[in-house]
């Protein structure tokens, strides 16, 4: 096997080490490849990790909404590093080889942070809803108490399923075989080099995948008919703009989120190609992560004024110092 270590128990073969094979590129195009990830990697973090800053020091984004969106930002971090670091080590300097326990821990997190997102996104949905069809009872509904109990459902959420199916499948006899033709630890890819009758957890898996999916699509679907229902109430266009403006980032992201991991993940047997497939997870691994902070920033003037408010003090701070 190479460089590829396996143990070998009796008859049997124990894989463990994984062969992450990444992409296909060479040369330039895998430098240039590597500067592009590494350059939206960063603004992950950096644009993630504003946003949990900024609603975080900022009294005037202390409202459920911008709670649910600091748990998502966290989430997307997260799931970043889970993922893109080892990505860039496969691109950089070949470091393809990923440890049978790293393997398991890393699609244990991805399961782990997708749903969280799913819940979150359905959550949030939720909460729009509540400050456009029962703007009185808002701050009655969306207490603090409440908030947290979501919030901490949604993270809650993906525990049971991650380390279940995490630790089933890594329990599965591989047989030696241990090359991913994938960039990360996914379920499919992995699921492949199982030797072993699959066809129940196969099953399973795909049961969990659309309960996870659909119960908080289902929550956002209703969420977004009773809000488009209270806006066409509102007599003026004005108004109808202004409350529709409150929840269209909310809107972008979930149509990123949805459009990109159920093309992958609700058909796993689809005719997508092997690479094709890849480029599909990099836009929910990478993209959608770097796009979240920029769609709520770009459509939304609190956090630009929250920003610019924040920039402001700094600065005097940092003039009141050097003024000493």
């Amino acid at each position: 096997m190479g460089p590829i270590e396996d143990m070998r128990t009796g008859n049997q073969t124990v894989t463990t080490h994984f062969l992450l094979l990444g992409f296909a590129f060479h040369g330039k195009m895998q430098l240039l490849f590597f500067t592009v990830i590494s350059t939206m990697f960063l603004a992950i973090l950096i644009g993630n990790s504003l946003i949990i800053v900024i609603a975080a020091i900022d009294p005037v984004l202390h409202t459920p909404m911008y709670y649910f969106l600091r748990n998502l930002a966290l989430t997307e971090i997260c799931y970043s590093l889970s993922i893109v670091p080892k990505m860039l080590a496969i691109l950089l300097v070949e470091g393809k080889i990923i440890s049978f326990t790293a393997c398991a821990l890393q699609l244990n997190c991805v399961i782990l942070f997708v749903t969280c997102e799913c819940f979150l996104l359905g959550v949030m949905a939720y909460d729009r809803q509540v400050a456009i069809c029962h703007p009185l009872h808002y701050a009655t509904i969306m207490n603090r108490a409440r908030c947290f109990k979501m919030a901490f459902g949604s993270w809650l959420s993906g525990v049971p399923v991650a380390l279940g199916f995490t630790t089933w499948l890594f329990t599965l006899p591989f047989c030696g075989r241990n090359a991913v033709d994938h960039f990360f630890c996914d379920v499919s890819p992995v699921l492949k080099l199982v030797c072993a009758d699959t066809a129940l957890f196969e099953l399973l898996i795909f049961i969990a995948i659309v309960i996870i999916v659909m119960i908080p699509f289902s929550l956002i679907a209703i969420s977004y008919l009773c809000i488009i229902h209270a806006i066409l109430q509102i007599p003026s266009a004005v108004g109808q703009r202004r409350a529709f403006s409150t929840c269209a980032a909310h809107l972008v992201v979930v149509t990123l989120f949805y459009s990109t991991t159920g093309i992958i993940h609700l058909r796993p047997k689809s005719g997508l190609s092997s690479n094709m497939k890849k480029m599909v997870s990099l836009s929910y691994t990478v993209v959608t992560p770097m796009l979240n902070p920029i769609i709520y920033s770009l459509r939304n003037q609190e956090v630009k004024q929250s920003l610019r408010r924040c920039i402001n003090k700094w600065l005097l701070k940092k003039q009141e110092i050097d003024s000493l």
